[in-house]
């Protein structure tokens, strides 16, 4: 297999990178560094400068508004667009829900709903993980009954992520008690304006408000919100959570952390010198590098093994690179972390006020680390995946 890039690829790496330095908002590439959180209007405004190029929906078939790049350039974009760094597109909505109406929908659907997700039109949020229900996500109780030409929808979900800037939701439901677990549920959109949904914050270890409770009481949603079969929303799950932890793997992330933690190790001293001279310093990054190596290499075979598994079915590979992926990100906080020391104490939750020059570059580093426990977690636990791998891959 051959993995080097051809000179097409590399000049569309140049391409992809210039249009990143000429268009991404100064203030907000500042704040991505620095691991600051973005408002809503900073993200918005960088997607819509993304759509208007015609790379907002970059790998969505080109009847609804993809580039026709193959899987290589999917690659080398997202990998420029994370060492930049940009934001990504709203996932809820580009990286997921959008596959599952273009692939599983019906046509009246896909016309109402694909246009808005590219412009961000609508800001969608995931309606998956329940109290007692995340990765055993089959368990899930929210139920959503038929009456007349409507659903009537009541339950809860939680770690519901931006969802206090959502319009819309996709929701997992049961609307089948008596069957098998996971063939009882449907997979159903509707407005987060809806009357009897109820947004609750969820502050986290770093300080933000990133997830929230979400209840929803007697909620009325149209019969037509169903995307695809009733009672066959796992399987959209888990065509959907296929793409998600391909993306979770998060290469360029990791590569942008590693230039971060060299740079500030360069400058940063500790017994009369600067760390990055320290040996063992210098051995864990040098562990971590090759480790991110060997996941680049992974997830390079991944692209180029795209489409054998066939349609709707996601490479069980994905589940390596969602292990690897998280815990190489939780690995270059920690090394964060090491460099910046006694340092990683003080933290104000508004983030540097400027009135401290010497704190500026360290204000986020300790809330960075603190969330990133999470990355082995959300998308499929780090050991559900290896269920996955052992099932699906080694046969046991």
């Amino acid at each position: 297999m051959d993995l080097a890039f051809t000179k097409e690829e590399q000049a569309f790496r140049e391409e992809v990178r210039s249009f990143f330095r000429d268009n991404v908002p100064p203030d907000t590439r500042r704040k991505l560094v620095e691991g600051r959180h973005l408002s809503k209007d900073e993200m918005v405004t960088w997607w819509r400068i993304l759509n208007k190029k015609g790379w907002g929906v970059s790998h969505w078939p080109k009847q609804f508004g993809g580039t026709g790049w193959t899987s290589v350039q999917h690659y080398i974009f997202n990998e420029e667009l994370q060492s930049y760094p940009a934001p990504q597109p709203l996932a809820f909505g580009v990286s997921m829900v959008g596959p599952v109406i273009y692939t599983f929908g019906n046509e009246e659907q896909k016309k109402k709903y694909l246009p808005r997700i590219a412009n961000v039109d609508d800001w969608w949020c995931q309606g998956f993980s329940e109290p007692g229900s995340g990765s055993d996500l089959a368990s899930l109780k929210t139920k959503a009954e038929r009456r007349g030409d409507k659903w009537i929808i009541n339950g809860q979900k939680t770690w519901t992520t931006l969802a206090q800037h959502a319009d819309m939701i996709f929701c997992l439901c049961r609307t089948d008690n008596n069957a098998k677990k996971q063939m009882g549920i449907s997979f159903i959109v509707f407005s987060m304006k809806s009357k009897g949904v109820t947004v609750r914050p969820i502050q986290t270890i770093d300080g933000g408000v990133e997830v929230n409770e979400v209840f929803f009481d007697d909620v009325e949603v149209p019969i037509e919100n169903l995307i695809g079969e009733e009672n066959k929303g796992w399987d959209y799950a888990k065509f959907l959570l296929g793409n998600e932890r391909t993306g979770i793997a998060r290469v360029g992330v990791s590569k942008e952390r590693i230039r971060r933690i060299k740079d500030l190790a360069s400058k940063v001293e500790s017994g009369g010198k600067p760390i990055i001279q320290d040996a063992a310093f210098r051995e864990k990054l040098a562990a971590c590098e090759i480790e991110l190596k060997a996941l680049e290499l992974t997830q390079l075979r991944v692209v180029a093994d795209e489409g054998k598994h066939g349609k709707g079915k996601p490479n069980p590979a994905s589940s390596v690179l969602k292990i690897k992926g998280s815990e190489i990100q939780q690995t270059t906080t920690e090394l964060l972390m090491e460099v910046i020391g006694p340092f990683a104490a003080p933290y104000d939750v508004h983030g540097d006020d400027g009135s401290n020059e010497a704190m500026d570059w360290t204000a986020q580093i300790a809330p960075s680390y603190f969330n990133n426990r999470k990355v082995s977690i959300y998308g499929g636990s780090n050991e559900i995946q290896r269920n996955i791998i052992a099932k699906a891959v080694l046969g046991l």
